[in-house]
C-alpha cells in the first residue's frame, strides 16, 4: 500500500501529472480542477480544452 501523501504532495503530484499530460499553466488551478482536467484529457480531450472545461 502506498504511503499516504500530504495535501501538498498530492497537489504537487497532480500538477506534475497535468504537466506531463500537456496541460500547461496549471499553477493556478485547484485540486478539483486539476483532477477534472486530467480525467477529461485521459478520455481524449485535448489538454487545453480539458483545462478550459475544468476551469468553468
Amino acid at each position: 500500500m502506498e504511503a499516504e501523501m500530504t495535501g501538498r504532495e498530492q497537489l504537487h503530484d497532480l500538477r506534475q501529472r497535468a504537466h506531463n499530460a500537456g496541460i500547461e499553466g496549471n499553477s493556478k488551478m485547484t485540486e478539483s480542477q486539476l483532477k477534472d482536467a486530467l480525467k477529461r484529457a485521459e478520455k481524449g480531450m485535448s489538454p487545453q480544452a480539458a483545462k478550459q472545461q475544468a476551469k468553468r
